[in-house]
């Protein structure tokens, strides 16, 4: 019964997920396409672009926020200006037992920037950024293994990052 239930609830997942990529035509695609590469693009910008009116191209970028297809904008400063050089990437074993607020307690830490739940022996993966190895050392230590569900974790600092991007592929290409 349960496994019908998920099969349901993915179909039902998949279905919604279907309609809402069909809400999204050619244009709205070369919007967002131009918005990930340059968000402070000038909206005259786009409009010359796409071949649209400014207030045309206005709406649309409006109603893509409004149904949350477009999620807001960011600026990408260097972690390095701001002594947080160091990356590294955390696999946090999480005790069965369990601890719901595990996840919310791991992304309030000062430097956390991603806290995923993942399958497998590991509860949470987790990006930090911190100024050094002996401040990584002493969120680990005093932070993150204080808290409640946390097992034991595990360190991969990061020695050189090739590619970083939240850019979505929207042509079926990598961003």
């Amino acid at each position: 019964m349960a496994l019908i239930l998920d099969i349901n609830r993915s179909r039902e997942y998949y279905s919604a997920t279907m309609d809402f990529i069909r809400m999204i035509d050619d244009i709205d695609y070369q919007i967002l396409n131009i918005l990930q590469e340059k968000a402070r693009i000038p909206n005259a910008e786009v409009s010359r672009q796409v071949g649209m009116a400014p207030s045309a191209v206005l709406e649309r970028i409006r109603k893509l926020e409004e149904r949350g297809i477009i999620e807001g904008y960011e600026v990408r400063l260097n972690p390095s200006a701001f002594a947080q050089g160091l990356a590294a990437f955390l696999l946090i074993e999480a005790d069965p037992a369990g601890n719901d607020q595990l996840g919310e307690r791991l992304s309030q830490i000062a430097g956390v920037q991603e806290v995923h739940q993942v399958a497998g022996p590991d509860g949470y993966l987790v990006k930090l950024r911190a100024a050094d190895p002996g401040e990584l050392g002493r969120i680990l230590r005093e932070e993150i293994q204080r808290i409640p569900g946390v097992r034991a974790t595990r360190t991969q600092i990061v020695l050189n990052t090739v590619k970083e991007t939240r850019r979505i592929g929207l042509d079926g290409t990598t961003a």
